[in-house]
C-alpha cells in the first residue's frame, strides 16, 4: 500500500508517493545496497591508508581477479547458485553490465580524473543515480516517482559534498587541476556508463540468482582486465609490492567480491534506480573510518553532506 502526500511549491501541487508498507524485498534490497556501499567505502579507506602510490588500473585489476577467486568458491557452495539455468542472453547482459560499468566506465573516469582532477571529475561521475532513474523510466518503462527522484538528487548532492571534503586532503597535483572540455565530457560519459551498466544489470539479473549473476560479472570483468593490465604494465606501470598487493587483495574481497554480490542482490530486489542511490552513499560510510583511522577532520560542510545523504536515502526508500 502507498499514500500520496502533497506540498505546494510556487502555487503548484506536487505529489510524492510514500510507501506505507515496507515489503521484505524493499527492506532486504535496501539493506543489501547499503552494505554494498559500506564495504566499498571500507576498501577505499584501506587503499588510502597506504603510504605508497598504487596505480588505479592495478587496484581495479587485482580486486577483480581476487573477486573471481572468491566467487568461484561461493558458487560451488550450497547457497542456491544455479549456473546451469543461465540463458545465453542473461550471460551476455550480465557480462555487458560489468564491462560497461567496471571496465569502460572506471577507465574513462580515471582518464577524466587525470585531466581535470578528482574535485571536478567525481561530482559529474557520481550524478549517475539521477541518470539511472531516467534510464529505467525511458528504457524499462518504470514510473518516474517524484519522491524517489528528489531523494536521488539530494543524495547525490550529499555524497558530492562528502567526497569533496574527503578529497581536500588529496595530493596537491590532483587538487590544483582545472576543468577543460575533454575532461568534463569524459566525466559525463562516466556517469552515462555507470547508469547504463546498472540499468542493463536490472534486466540481466531478472531470472538469475544473485550468486550466479555476480559470478558471471566478475568472470567477464576479470577476462576484460587482462589486456588492460598487460597494456598498462608495458606502458611503465609499476607492479605493487607484495605487501601492497596483499592489502589490495584483502580489501578487494570486501570492496569488490562481497560488495558486488550485495549490489547484484539489491538490483534484483529493488531495481536499478533505488540501488544506484544506495550504492552512491559510500562516502557516507567512509566518514567514520576517515575520522578515526586516518585522523581526518569532519567539517561543518561535511556534516551537511552527511545529513543530506541520509535524508536522500530516506526519501528514496520511503518512495518505494
Amino acid at each position: 500500500m502507498a499514500s500520496a502526500a502533497s506540498v505546494r511549491v510556487l502555487g503548484q501541487s506536487i505529489s510524492f508517493k510514500i510507501a506505507m508498507q515496507l515489503t521484505p524485498d524493499l527492506l532486504l534490497g535496501s539493506l543489501a545496497g547499503l552494505l554494498s556501499a559500506a564495504l566499498y567505502a571500507f576498501s577505499v579507506v584501506v587503499y588510502r591508508s597506504r603510504d605508497t602510490d598504487i596505480r588505479p588500473i592495478a587496484i581495479s585489476s587485482y580486486k577483480m581477479w581476487v573477486s573471481l577467486l572468491f566467487m568461484s568458491v561461493i558458487v560451488i557452495l550450497p547457497f542456491g547458485a544455479s549456473l546451469s539455468t543461465l540463458t545465453m542472453m542473461s550471460v551476455i547482459l550480465l557480462s555487458l553490465s560489468v564491462i560497461v560499468g567496471a571496465v569502460i566506465g572506471d577507465t574513462v573516469y580515471l582518464m577524466s580524473q587525470e585531466i581535470i582532477g578528482v574535485s571536478y571529475a567525481f561530482p559529474l561521475a557520481m550524478s549517475y543515480p539521477i541518470l539511472t532513474n531516467v534510464f529505467t523510466s525511458i528504457f524499462l518503462n518504470e514510473q518516474l516517482i517524484l519522491g524517489r527522484f528528489t531523494g536521488a538528487i539530494v543524495t547525490v548532492v550529499g555524497t558530492i559534498i562528502l567526497s569533496r571534503e574527503q578529497g581536500s586532503q588529496a595530493k596537491v597535483s590532483m587538487r590544483n587541476k582545472r576543468p577543460n572540455f575533454v575532461g568534463l565530457i569524459l566525466a559525463f560519459l562516466t556517469s552515462l556508463f555507470y547508469a547504463g551498466s546498472t540499468t542493463i544489470l536490472q534486466v540481466g539479473v531478472t531470472d538469475v540468482d544473485p550468486i550466479s549473476g555476480n559470478f558471471i560479472r566478475v568472470l567477464a570483468g576479470s577476462v576484460a582486465f587482462v589486456p588492460i593490465f598487460t597494456w598498462a604494465k608495458r606502458g611503465g606501470m609499476e607492479i605493487p609490492t607484495k605487501g601492497v598487493a596483499k592489502a589490495i587483495a584483502f580489501a578487494g574481497i570486501f570492496g569488490m567480491g562481497i560488495s558486488s554480490l550485495f549490489y547484484v542482490t539489491a538490483v534484483k530486489l529493488v531495481g536499478a534506480g533505488v540501488t544506484s542511490v544506495l550504492a552512491s552513499t559510500a562516502p557516507l560510510f567512509a566518514v567514520p573510518a576517515s575520522v578515526f583511522c586516518l585522523k581526518e577532520n569532519l567539517t561543518r560542510l561535511g556534516v551537511l553532506g552527511v545529513l543530506a545523504t541520509i535524508l536522500g536515502v530516506i526519501l528514496v526508500i520511503l518512495s518505494g
